[in-house]
């Protein structure tokens, strides 16, 4: 089975984004690579949004599976920054109300619902990988996270870039 490698890259597509042409070698296409992740809360940012979100999980009138995941009560969870160092793409994490300058991700949050996390494909592609459902089954366990976003990923035909790919290690900061 051959393994298909960039031809060339150009920049086309909304907001002049680099996409790549591949070329076959071997009669196999190599399957599209995660470049990215994102990860939305079903919450809203801000001061006003976080402490909204505090009072109302501590009354059991909010809830947010992936916050669950991501956080402590006090603090984002060191687990959690561990296993994105190890993922070798960025994953940034975002409120609903963070939304605006990001029309795919509001998009596939209007279309599959919060929390949710999405992948950035090497084609310019976001796509869901773990929603409300998913996220509640994890009962707040980083190490259950980590384990099902790359089942998920395996499941999908998504490929992550390789590690010695330029660039592949490359992390943006997390927000959150």
């Amino acid at each position: 089975m051959g393994r298909a490698r960039p031809l060339t890259r150009h920049t086309s597509g909304e907001h002049g984004r680099a996409r790549a042409s591949w070329v076959t070698v071997g009669g196999m296409q190599d399957a599209p690579r995660v470049v990215g992740l994102v990860g939305v809360y079903d919450a809203d940012g801000g001061l006003v949004g976080e402490a909204r979100y505090v009072v109302g999980h501590l009354l059991g009138l909010a809830d947010c599976a992936l916050c669950d995941i991501t956080h402590s009560p006090v603090r984002r969870k060191p687990a959690w920054d561990r296993m994105v160092a190890g993922l070798g793409v960025a994953f940034r994490l975002r409120h609903r109300n963070e939304l605006a300058d990001q029309p795919a991700v509001a998009a596939a949050v209007r279309s599959v619902g919060l929390p949710l996390v999405l992948a950035r494909l090497d084609d310019g592609a976001v796509r869901p990988v773990l929603d409300r459902t998913a996220l509640a089954r994890l009962d707040g366990s980083v190490a259950a996270f980590d384990a099902e976003l790359r089942a998920a990923v395996a499941a999908a035909g998504w490929a992550w870039p390789d590690p010695g790919t330029p660039g592949a290690l490359a992390r943006a900061p997390l927000a959150g």
